[in-house]
């Protein structure tokens, strides 16, 4: 059975560039634009991994992190943050909420496939 992961960003260039990059891999994808949508996805179905952007609109992928990582069914699902932001006080905040990885765009594709594989092989 083909492993699921969640991509919420508000960008459909990245989440196009970043489905595609994890299809050729042979995983399922479920795209989503923001953190709103993909809280009322994740309930419903079996996720693997979750691959979030930060800044997004109603729901940021902080708070999203935050939520999954607070409910007791969803908190063992591994996060991967991918953010434009690059600083290293950004991805201390990004980590110490809850995300087992960070990457900052642009990235290249063989990394996050690297990254997604750490998590589900």
């Amino acid at each position: 059975m083909k492993k699921v992961i969640l991509v919420a960003d508000d960008s459909p260039t990245i989440r196009k560039f970043v489905s595609f990059s994890l299809a050729m891999e042979g995983f399922e994808i479920i795209q989503v634009c923001d953190g709103m949508e993909a809280l009322e996805k994740l309930p419903f179905g079996k996720i693997d991994l979750i691959i979030t952007d930060l800044n997004m609109p109603n729901v940021d992928g902080y708070e999203l992190i935050k939520t999954i990582r607070s409910n007791e069914e969803m908190k063992d699902i591994p996060i991967i943050i991918l953010s434009s932001l690059g600083k290293s006080e950004e991805i201390a905040k990004g980590l110490s909420c809850g995300a087992d990885s960070y990457l900052v765009k642009p990235f290249d594709p063989k990394r996050i496939q690297y990254e997604v594989a750490k998590y589900l092989n």
